[in-house]
């Protein structure tokens, strides 16, 4: 089985890529959606193309209809860590292979890659199903758009306004003008209250 990661945080890849040699899987790693539709054109046909939702390039569902659109018959799988239930329905509702929280266990998301390869659809049924309850447990995330979020979620994991800049595939100026903004919405003074009051709401 060949499967294509496309993600923008090298730690995962790595973790994934280990999981999966455990597995007799072949992986091939990209860091975001060019490079792994590059890949995808030079090399014969995958199983399963896996995407982070928030990578440089993938401009939310317009990267996944890409990669199904381009994927040379490959099944299409989306992974994140921040989207809602509704994006993942979204996913699925487009004809994508599946949908993968990133807090899924090791063996589960394993589990769930092959399923999806042999043609079957994924998204856990839990997560699929506590929406409500999250939005009642995290009113936090209501008050920010995906894009602020996606800038909360890199600010938590440290990275300074030019690596979210870099990560996110904007520029920096357009970092310190959604930073602002998320402050303002959360009650923040700046970035190390911010992230602390991100963590304690669960959001990350």
């Amino acid at each position: 089985m060949r499967v294509l990661i496309a993600d923008d945080h090298e730690l995962l890849r790595d973790t994934l890529d280990l999981w999966f040699q455990q597995e007799n899987i072949e992986v091939t790693p990209a860091n975001d959606l060019p490079s792994a539709m590059d890949l995808v054109a030079q090399s014969d046909p995958f199983d399963l193309i896996l995407l982070d939702y928030g990578m440089p390039g993938m401009d939310g569902l317009e990267g996944v209809k890409r990669a199904l659109a381009d994927g040379k018959g490959a099944r299409v799988a989306v992974m994140s860590g921040i989207a809602p239930r509704t994006v993942a329905q979204e996913v699925l509702d487009m004809g994508a292979a599946g949908f993968l929280p990133k807090t899924l266990p090791a063996k589960s998301l394993v589990n769930a890659v092959r399923f999806m390869a042999m043609g079957e659809q994924f998204a856990p049924v839990d997560f699929m199903t506590a929406a409500a309850e999250e939005e009642t447990t995290h009113p936090l995330a209501e008050k920010l758009t995906r894009r602020e979020l996606q800038v909360l979620e890199k600010l938590c994991e440290g990275m300074s306004n030019k690596e979210i800049a870099r990560a996110l595939d904007i520029q920096e100026p357009t970092v310190k003008l959604h930073m602002k903004t998320l402050y303002r919405k959360i009650d923040a003074s700046n970035r190390t209250q911010a992230a602390l009051i991100a963590k304690e709401a669960g959001l990350f």
